[in-house]
């Protein structure tokens, strides 16, 4: 996959360089809010030896209250997605932290440099295999918005997902416009992936186990576990039911 980049897309970081910034930098400017967004989002600079990122931060405060997820959670499912994305091994999320900043505690993910005019509906065929493991991990975590626009190609044409603060919940709430794989086998290797993540979050001792804990409720979890399960026993996608499988707008 393609590494980061600093906010001059010149030098090329690793992931955990990436994220030792986000976590551990000087927030030192401020770009403004992101007036597209349905929840407060800001476009920030996040600066640790010279190295400055930008990265989007969403504050727990900013968030819309919905009705069927829990109050100032939403920053707490973006940092679980991403983990999750982690530990699949399939760098779906940009690196995530979860941390305080100007309006409170919050979610700060990697801003994802990428052409605005390209999307889903118009990517080219190769990079179907990428789509293939998006399309597990949405319905892993139980996503409800994966619209064509939270799909974006880096400049190495690294397929990224962005927007996951509707996910996890108890009720099957998929909602994606990446219905191309359904009822299709699940190949292998991400069935090896999923098998892999499956024993990480059983395991009490696991880091990734003990950081769900804290992430998400108790119900939330063993749902998660379920899909988990589902999908090692079927090892199809899943195919749209009769409720609204598709987001709106869809980009």
């Amino acid at each position: 996959m393609a590494d980061p980049q600093n906010s001059d897309g010149l030098i090329p970081l690793s992931s955990e360089q990436a994220l030792e910034i986000l976590e551990h930098g000087e927030i030192d400017q401020d770009y403004g809010m992101l007036r597209w967004s349905s929840n407060y989002a800001f476009l920030v600079g996040i600066t640790l030896k010279d190295i400055t990122l930008t990265a989007v931060y969403k504050p727990q405060k900013g968030e819309r209250p919905l009705w069927d997820f829990p109050d100032g959670t939403l920053c707490y499912r973006e940092y679980a997605s991403y983990l999750t994305s982690e530990a699949l091994g399939w760098q779906i999320v940009p690196p995530t932290v979860l941390r305080s900043g100007k309006h409170g505690v919050g979610s700060f993910q990697l801003f994802v440099d990428h052409d605005a005019d390209q999307h889903y509906f118009t990517f080219d065929p190769g990079i179907k295999s990428q789509l293939a493991k998006m399309a597990a991990f949405d319905y892993l975590v139980n996503n409800a918005d994966r619209k064509g626009g939270h799909c974006l190609l880096d400049a190495q044409e690294h397929l990224w997902g962005i927007d996951h603060g509707i996910t996890f919940h108890t009720a099957d709430k998929l909602r994606t416009v990446i219905w191309d794989f359904a009822g299709e086998p699940i190949p292998e290797e991400l069935l090896t992936d999923i098998n892999r993540l499956h024993s990480d979050l059983e395991d009490s001792q696991n880091p990734l186990h003990k950081f769900f804990d804290n992430l998400l409720n108790a119900h939330e979890i063993r749902a998660f576990h379920a899909r988990i399960r589902h999908l090692l026993q079927t090892q199809i996608y899943p195919i749209p039911g009769s409720g609204q499988n598709y987001p709106w707008p869809p980009v």
